[in-house]
């Protein structure tokens, strides 16, 4: 089967187009690619995707998958949203104006 390891970050970025056998896992791929220690990767620090969905390295593969290596956050997106918007933060709106009654 054909699978694809892919990484992009600051160390560098490679795909690797493998061939393994059909009963490969995801840490198969991963020992084959050779990508971690070629770019010199903490693999401690790595996760682990199957087209964009988390997957462990006992995932067994199916032809064409695509296995990403993912980085850590360097932040949590939430907490970096709030800090944002706490320095930014939105005008108050104003209450609507009185609606005047017409006299007839």
């Amino acid at each position: 089967m054909k699978v694809e390891v892919a990484y992009a970050g600051p160390e560098g970025e490679a795909v690797v187009a493998l061939d393994l056998p059909a009963d490969a896992t995801l840490a198969d791929a991963l020992a084959r690619s050779d990508l971690i220690a070629r770019l010199r990767l903490d693999a401690g620090g790595l996760d682990y995707a199957i087209f964009g969905q988390r997957a462990a390295a006992t995932t067994p593969l199916r032809d064409g998958d695509r296995v990403e290596l993912l980085r850590p956050l360097r932040a949590d997106p939430k907490a970096a949203r709030r800090a944002r918007a706490a320095e930014n933060p939105l005008p108050r709106p104003r209450p609507p104006a009185k609606r005047r009654r017409s006299s007839r």
